[in-house]
């Protein structure tokens, strides 16, 4: 674990979306140095679905040796970023660090987005960001060693990190785009502005909204994401800034090698994050290979003739000919959920496995009511997830497979392929 040095003591930090998440870990890990806190976020009071508001974040930040400032803020709105901004001035005397934090998420194709989504998560992401981090800059220049960290990714030019989500990747990199503009810009100034982006996706409640709560196992905690980010604003503001880091990178560095008390369950496989370069179709189909072990279809006999079916019938016909051979109504119990699959390629056509009612059935065709979860994949693609070689989450990052509804159902259907693919 990263151990704190003390250098943040006194500094005075101004971190958007921090009543949670990332956000409050970044905040938790200064304030053990005795830094001030300025929690600027929406949430003053508790909310229905998510955990902790600017004041429930005051007290845990006091509770460890900072000062807090619980500040409302909507980083759409300018007059409470300059009220917020001076408060803080009058409180503790200038602001020295700024972390843009709030994001709004929305992983959805074009014509799926309504522009009232659009426009907030560019109000939020881009627009927020580039707005408080104007309104600070006046105060950063007083400060000794200033910086600017933006909870954004490195920037790729690469047409898959667009074509699933454009809306949201234009507005994530708006915040990535800020970064390569001001470190330009304010080099001479002293003020660092880097970017700072998980390896591993980290379970936050924005998380489990998405993926649900199961989706945790596989993910690390925030913690990683603030001891990071403390690497980096202990660091001098005029030779390190421009940079698009990742987190387990920057605390390797550091020397850090065992990474497993950040893991939300130790020895899980952990679900890459998005738009890293490490993760692109090479290294991916890489680790694909290095999973080892031929489909069991590809062993010996094909199941169309163990079966006694015909070979034209194809391998997705196959896969839910045993997977038919599985179906009960503790495996329904289990699951609740019905799903769709759009299969495309040498194979193409609609097939459903309903582990939603009764005994649970599959087969051609449209499910017999909407489906929780739709699935959109090559044919070739879809033998190998259900057979083994090639792990949904990582058919997912690559952009083989497609899927829209309730990821929580989604990442129950990852963990029945797992006990099927010994069996089929």
């Amino acid at each position: 674990m990263l151990l704190n040095t003390g250098k943040l003591a006194g500094r005075t930090l101004f971190i958007t979306g921090a009543s949670r998440g990332i956000g409050k870990a970044i905040a938790l890990k200064a304030a053990q140095d005795g830094a001030n806190i300025v929690i600027a976020a929406k949430t003053a009071d508790p909310h229905p679905k998510l955990p902790g508001t600017i004041f429930t974040a005051a007290e845990e930040i006091e509770a460890v040796g900072g000062k807090a400032l619980p500040c409302v803020v909507d980083v759409r709105d300018e007059s409470s970023i300059a009220s917020a901004v001076d408060t803080a001035v009058k409180q503790f005397g200038g602001i020295d660090i700024v972390i843009n934090n709030a994001s709004a998420i929305s992983l959805t194709g074009t014509l799926a987005t309504p522009m009232k989504k659009y426009d907030l998560m560019h109000q939020i992401n881009t627009r927020g960001t580039y707005l408080v981090s104007k309104l600070c800059v006046p105060h950063l220049l007083k400060s000794i060693n200033p910086h600017i960290l933006n909870i954004s990714p490195p920037l790729s030019m690469s047409p898959r990190w667009f074509k699933d989500h454009v809306a949201y990747t234009m507005a994530k990199y708006g915040m990535s785009m800020c970064v390569l503009g001001m470190a330009e810009e304010f080099r001479q100034d002293g003020i660092a502005a880097n970017a700072l982006w998980p390896k591993t996706a980290i379970i936050t409640a924005a998380m489990e909204m998405l993926g649900g709560k199961e989706v945790g196992s596989q993910c690390r905690k925030p913690e990683i994401m603030a001891d990071a980010a403390y690497v980096i604003l202990c660091k001098d503001s005029h030779s390190y800034t421009g940079n698009f880091a990742v987190d387990e990178t920057v605390l390797r560095a550091e020397g850090i090698t065992d990474f497993d008390h950040y893991a939300v369950e130790p020895g899980k496989t952990l679900i890459p994050d998005f738009f890293l370069e490490e993760f692109d179709t090479m290294n991916a189909e890489q680790m694909i290979s290095e999973a080892g072990g031929k489909p069991k279809f590809e062993e010996g006999k094909e199941v169309g003739q163990a079966e006694g079916k015909d070979q034209a019938e194809g391998q997705v016909a196959q896969v839910f000919v045993r997977i038919e051979g599985l179906l009960s109504p503790e495996l329904v119990e289990k699951t609740k959920a019905l799903y769709e699959f759009e299969v495309t390629g040498d194979e193409p056509g609609k097939w459903y496995l309903d582990l939603k009612n009764g005994s649970g059935s599959c087969g051609p065709g449209d499910p017999p009511a909407t489906a929780d979860v739709k699935f959109t994949m090559n044919s070739g693609d879809f033998f190998k997830m259900f057979t083994g070689s090639l792990k949904p989450t990582t058919a997912f990052m690559m952009g083989k497979m497609k899927l829209s509804g309730d990821m929580g159902k989604a990442m129950k259907l990852e963990k029945l392929m797992g006990k099927m693919k010994s069996r089929l």
